[in-house]
């Protein structure tokens, strides 16, 4: 290692071209050109002595050594954090970047309006919204945070439970009109359904159907809870869906609702070293909020979010 004192502003750079796997992305991220964040980089591996990244034309993978300086910048990073946090008090201003990863359904319809409040209550902060339908990957540093569908059991993880959630077969009245009448669970089997693709179902708690209506033809199926929604909408086919997600569209009624509504519970995760940083915690205490301020709409008893 050279002798020369580490620029942190260098392993800044790193950081973020580590955690986004792409110097351009780095670069839109940090507000820094391109070439500045090449160079920063080409500084710091000389001043370490060693190459970090494996460059090709998906972007900027760490090598061995890139994952051990992580490890330490990372640590440099949180005790920053931290320090600023007690030192600030309350008069602190928060900055830089939170990446939260949620489901598909949850991340996209109910937290995105909110999470736009948050960057209007925090202007120093950028938060980055992974809502997609799989699990994002805390060991492999995809996000700060996540709203979970599964609590892990092991790992160095802290969890908590932020809410339950009701879940419902639905339909158009334009298909119950057009179809067998539906009085009982063993009705459903006359039915089409949207569902999942076992295959790309992350969790086994997103095969409803199996227990719902094991014997229903289901000849449409997609990983994306959002194409199972508008599905639905067509009018063709039932499908199972979060309350929170069908209300926002009148033309789908609940089916059997004393028979078909279940529950499940979303979990709020974070990587224990990760959960100290202040930014961090600050997203953390604000998802828990108006997750427990909602938690009427989120169960389908309430048609209107709160957005206190």
């Amino acid at each position: 290692m050279n002798s020369n004192s580490i620029n942190w502003d260098n392993i800044r750079v790193f950081l973020a071209v580590a955690r986004l796997q792409s110097a351009y992305e780095a670069s839109n991220h940090l507000k820094i050109d391109q070439s500045t964040i090449s160079r920063r980089l080409k500084k710091l591996e000389e001043e370490i002595g060693s190459e970090l990244f494996t460059r090709n034309s998906q972007g900027h993978l760490l090598n061995a050594n890139g994952h051990l300086l992580l490890e330490y910048a990372e640590s440099i990073e949180n005790t920053i954090s931290s320090m600023e946090s007690k030192l600030g008090g309350d008069s602190q201003v928060l900055t830089g970047s939170i990446r939260l990863g949620a489901t598909e359904g949850f991340g996209s319809t109910f937290l995105a309006p909110h999470l736009a409040n948050f960057c209007e209550l925090h202007s120093g902060l950028t938060v980055d919204l992974l809502a997609l339908p799989r699990l994002i990957n805390l060991s492999k540093r995809e996000a700060d945070l996540v709203v979970s569908i599964e609590k892990p059991e092991t790992g160095p993880y802290i969890a908590c439970k932020l809410t339950d959630y009701k879940l419902q077969a639905y339909a158009t009245p334009k298909y119950l009109n057009d179809h067998h009448q539906i009085k009982n669970l063993e009705d459903l089997s006359e039915h089409k359904f949207i569902g999942y693709v076992d295959e790309y179902s992350f969790s086994l708690k997103l095969q409803y159907l199996k227990n719902l209506a094991p014997n229903a033809h289901v000849p449409f199926r997609s990983s994306s809870l959002t194409a199972q929604l508008h599905g639905a909408l067509q009018g063709k086919m039932l499908a199972v869906l979060p309350c929170f997600l069908a209300k926002n569209h009148p033309t789908l009624i609940p089916v059997l609702p004393e028979k078909t509504s279940f529950n499940r519970t979303f979990w709020l995760i974070a990587p224990s070293e990760r959960k100290s940083v202040a930014r961090v915690t600050e997203l953390w205490d604000y998802i828990r909020h108006i997750s427990s301020i909602n938690q009427d709409y989120l169960l389908g008893d309430s048609l209107d979010i709160n957005w206190n």
